[in-house]
């Protein structure tokens, strides 16, 4: 064994690792504000959940929330937007699936499925066409719906993509009713 072939570590081998170590920390230091810049803000997380009074919404009116940055529908539909909703065929749609979060992912785009159970006339959505973000129009369109005049994508009365470029219906948000007014939004 010659003086240059030791089994003992040396110096140069400590300085090669805390030098790895030393660039290592750096670098997740550097990397660190990139990841955590997207997480959400305090004013998204405080915005998890929210409650709507909705006593003074007649039948043929909406009002808009706000929930986690986006604008939330809320529409007390009339008896013959509920009917209209309700005598669409599936096969009619361009978008068969519901599209709720309180129903399982599979769940058919019926009326029922789309509305507020126990209160058929509520319709509670996230007010952002499926296509590219943009804020359908209320009441419009040759629905009586929502009407996206960006690209012409139309949606019925219970928020189902109807025609245009739109691939999927509007989504509904988890929301149940904790009063006969107030609906919880998240």
């Amino acid at each position: 064994m010659s003086v240059n072939e030791t089994s003992e570590p040396t110096r140069r081998d400590f300085l090669y690792i805390a030098t790895g170590a030393a660039g290592a920390v750096g670098a997740a230091a550097a990397v660190w504000p990139f990841i955590d810049q997207m997480n959400p803000d305090a004013g998204t997380l405080a915005l998890a959940a929210i409650e709507v009074n909705v006593s003074s919404v007649a039948p043929g009116q909406s009002i808009t929330a706000k929930w986690r940055g986006k604008p939330v529908f809320i529409r007390q539909r009339t008896p013959e937007e509920v009917t209209a909703a309700q005598t669409v065929a599936l096969a009619d749609l361009k978008d068969p699936v519901a599209r709720n979060e309180n129903l399982p992912g599979d769940a058919p785009a019926t009326d029922a499925n789309r509305s507020a159970k126990g209160k058929e006339q509520w319709l509670v959505m996230v007010g952002v066409c499926t296509h590219l973000g943009c804020i359908p129009l209320g009441q419009s369109g040759p629905y009586n719906g929502w009407f996206c005049p960006c690209h012409g994508s139309a949606y019925d009365t219970a928020g189902r993509i109807r025609q245009g470029p739109a691939p999927q219906n509007m989504a509904i948000p988890p929301f149940e009713f904790i009063s006969d007014t107030t609906v919880r939004v998240g």
